[in-house]
């Protein structure tokens, strides 16, 4: 809900409450910074409860707090209408434009585009599997090399590349393999709270591009034409090039975020000299992978589901399957599309709205 006074002391976004709905759940914290896992609840009973609405709405709550959620229970009955439809209300009832809906994967029309494991394909859900991957960016330079993995690569906060990137995003694991393969989320709020001061002050008047040209390169290589539009009437043609806050504001939290300083997607902090665009982008990094208690991992088993807010976190798989003969790592994920990012001037720290010290 848009706050009606447009006095610059008051929050553009008013945050969102919690109420209660989801008391009934077993949960766990997965660390005191970031994560919840909810131990024996089913998605489908949320969808299908008297009150979903309210649920599903408090789990958004959640959700944007906690950064990422994990359901640990089999959700294998949930079907791909009902996990788009989970991903699509959780991001509607938590305030997202009116126009917007699920994303629509650039390279949908790519031959490469491996089916789901029914053998169907769906716009609005991307087929997590590693062979799908090669085939989709094959045109990505420097793929093919002898150097040693930079696996800080891998983190990213999904579809930063559009003009309004994504909200929520729900990922269910089909299927894993007995070792290896999994995702880590990182707190974009926490690591802004270990900035000084002066600094964040200075990285909030930044913006960063972030460009991905692949898709481009992709659908000229493969001679078909890149989808549009995608979750937004502003996620049109091929640029794919947008200009982002480094710091946001979460609009369902009011509170702020290190989101366009890093990650897969980030190609330019703007208006800096070259020297000093890379110094601010390792040191973001280097507060990443030297502050691990930022960190939630999920070790994934059969049907287990994580939903969570790009918002506010960045996530990265671990390619270490490829180490596991016969190894298979397979899922569905679906991404509602929100706002442009935006920084309020009234939006604080985590650690600033709830009172905590460092």
């Amino acid at each position: 809900m848009i706050a009606a006074d447009p006095d610059v002391s008051k929050l553009i976004y008013e945050p969102m409450k919690y109420s209660g709905s989801l008391d009934h759940l077993s949960y766990v914290e997965v660390t005191p910074i970031i994560g919840r896992e909810y131990t024996t609840a089913k998605i489908k009973d949320i969808l299908q409860a008297n009150n979903a609405e309210q649920q599903l709405r408090d789990l958004a709550v959640v959700i944007s707090e906690r950064g990422v959620v994990f359901f640990r229970k089999d959700q294998s009955e949930l079907s791909v209408d009902e996990l788009k439809r989970f991903t699509d209300e959780v991001g509607r009832l938590s305030g997202r434009p009116k126009e917007n809906g699920l994303h629509v994967h650039p390279l949908y029309r790519d031959p490469g585009n491996i089916p789901m494991g029914n053998g169907e394909t769906d716009e609005n859900i991307y087929v997590i599997n590693s062979e799908a991957a090669k085939a989709l960016y094959k045109t990505v330079p420097g793929r093919t090399t002898n150097q040693p993995k930079d696996l800080s690569r891998e983190w990213h906060s999904d579809a930063t590349f559009e003009e309004c990137p994504s909200d929520f995003s729900c990922l269910m694991m089909q299927e894993t393999p007995p070792d290896g393969g999994d995702t880590l989320w990182c707190s974009g709020y926490e690591i802004y709270d270990r900035i000084s001061p002066p600094m964040r002050e200075f990285l909030d008047g930044l913006t960063a591009t972030c460009a991905q040209p692949v898709f481009k390169s992709a659908c000229t290589a493969g001679n078909y034409e890149v989808m549009s539009p995608r979750g937004s009437p502003q996620n049109v043609s091929d640029n794919f090039a947008p200009s982002h806050p480094v710091v946001r504001t979460n609009r369902q939290t009011g509170w702020k975020s290190i989101f366009a300083g890093v990650g897969l997607h980030v190609t330019r902090i703007n208006g800096l000299y070259d020297y000093e665009e890379k110094m601010i982008r390792d040191y973001i990094m280097r507060l990443i992978t030297h502050n691990h208690d930022c960190i939630a991992r999920m070790h994934w088993t059969t049907g287990a589901a994580a939903i969570w807010n790009n918002s506010c976190v960045w996530h990265a798989a671990t390619p270490d399957t490829h180490l596991v003969p016969g190894a298979v790592r397979t899922g569905i994920r679906a991404s509602s599309i929100g706002e442009k990012p935006y920084l309020d001037p009234a939006s604080t720290s985590r650690r600033e709205a709830l009172g905590i010290s460092i």
